[in-house]
Formats: structure tokens, sequence, C-alpha cells
């Protein structure tokens, strides 16, 4: 934030690349000083060997996140594309002041997501199942409650919050405005899709996480976004999220319960 507004007023898009790039340096170095540091601590650089099976159960268990990146990016292109064929560039805009907004609810389930993560993999690895149901239903309960109350905030201002983007468009904000109060139906639902695969990666079980977040972040909203224009139109555009995240409920409750013995979350 304070590297974009020293750089973009000065060298603009260039600089807001700069930015960036600084940004990752500045975060990257910064654990550099810690770890070369003096420390008695448990968390310090040691020598090292290569361990295969170790790499590889790694990239196995992080493969979700792999798929959420890769498949945000194809239906990104594939939500784009529909929204030139049936509306133009206005409906690519709109799409975009919807996105930018609906970044900042759907951070507070992943920002939950990876901060519950590290209490379900202790308990469950030092075989306190109590806590771990307790954290299991207690994350339903908050994730559920916190996606309805995003839903009613977003519908309820989704004219204010359009009108940041949209101010001086009537047609575009028109077109923010009603996509985002169709849109918004999807954060009482996408909150549990995003649980269940962290849980899921928290556990070890990299398998099921990667299946959650291939099919809630790729194969529901790419079928959803290609088939449901053909039957209604732009509308179908604002709803296939929903209907994805939909789908992905129920998958990450079917998920929950099959494996609820192995674990014992429930």
């Amino acid at each position: 934030i304070l590297l974009d507004a020293l750089m973009v007023p000065v060298w603009g898009l260039k600089g807001a690349a700069i930015a960036t790039a600084l940004s990752q340096t500045v975060g990257g170095t910064l654990p550099l000083v810690y770890f070369f540091r003096k420390n008695d601590s448990l968390l310090r650089l040691g020598k090292t060997r290569f361990e295969g099976r170790t790499f590889l159960g790694i990239c196995v268990n992080g493969s979700s996140e792999l798929m959420t990146n890769i498949s945000s990016s194809i239906v990104g292109i594939l939500f784009n594309a529909q929204l030139m064929k049936f509306v133009g560039y206005k409906g690519v805009s709109a799409y975009g002041i919807i996105l930018y907004i609906s970044f900042i609810f759907i951070a507070v389930f992943i920002g939950y997501a990876i901060g519950s993560a590290p209490l379900i993999g202790y308990n469950y690895g030092s075989g306190n199942k109590r806590e771990l149901k307790n954290i299991f239903r207690k994350s339903l309960l908050l994730t559920v409650a916190a996606g309805c109350l995003m839903t009613v905030l977003s519908f309820v201002f989704a004219g204010v919050l359009s009108n940041i983007f949209a101010s001086g468009d009537k047609q575009l904000y028109g077109l923010a405005k009603h996509g985002l109060r169709v849109y918004c139906f999807s954060f009482a639902l996408s909150g549990i899709g995003i649980f269940a695969s962290s849980m899921f990666t928290a556990l070890s079980n990299g398998g099921v996480s990667a299946g959650i977040s291939f099919m809630r972040t790729l194969v529901f909203q790419a079928a959803a976004v290609l088939t449901l224009p053909l039957l209604l139109g732009v509308e179908g555009i604002w709803l296939s999220i929903v209907v994805a995240e939909g789908a992905s409920c129920l998958v990450s409750f079917g998920c929950f319960f099959a494996l609820r013995k192995k674990y014992g979350y429930m």
C-alpha cells in the first residue's frame, strides 16, 4: 500500500509493478533476519538433507491451493468471455467490480480457514478428539453465520459498494449493483467449501482437499457459467457462482460425513 502510494503517482502502471516486486522482496527478506541471527529456539536453521517422500507428501497436501489458483484464472477467463458475448465490455467491468468487492468478504473465510488449520492438525495429531469435535462444530457455526451476515450486508449495500467504482457511469453502476445482489448469495455458501478444503489439508488428506477445491473452483463454476447463460442469459452468469457454491457445499458435507469416523471430528 505504501509503495503504491509513493510510486504510482511517479511511474504509473510501471510504478505499481515495481511496488509489488519490492513488497515481495521485503516479505522474503524479513524471515531471513530471524533465521540468520543466533537463537536457541526449536525453530532455527540446521543441517539439511533431501527427503523425497516428505517433499512429495507436502506437494500433494498443498495441491488444493495449487488448484484454487489455477482454477480461478481459468474461471475468470470463462466469465469474461461469457460477459463479452452477452453484455459487452461493461459486463466485464461490472464483473471486475463484483470480484473486488467479493475479495473482501471471501478473505474472511480464507483467513479463518488458514487460522484454524493448525488447531485442527494439532488436536488430531495429539488424539484430542473432544477438542477436534468442538473446533469442527464451532467452525461450521461461525462460517454459516458469517456467510449469512455477509450476504445481507452486501445485498443491502450493493449500491453503495458499486458506486465506489462506477459513480460516473449509470449503466455500469446498474450492472454491478444488480450483479452483486445476485452474486452475494454465494457468500452464504462459499465458506463451507473453503473451510472443508483447508480442514482436510490440516488432516493431511491432500487428495480430498484438492478434490473439493478442484470441484468448487473449476468444475462446478465452469459448468455453471457455460450452461446457465444459455437458459437465463446474463442472469445465468451472475447465478452460476451461487449454483457452483451450492454444489460445493453438498460435496463438502458428503466428505464430512463419509470421513467422520476416520478422523473423529463428528
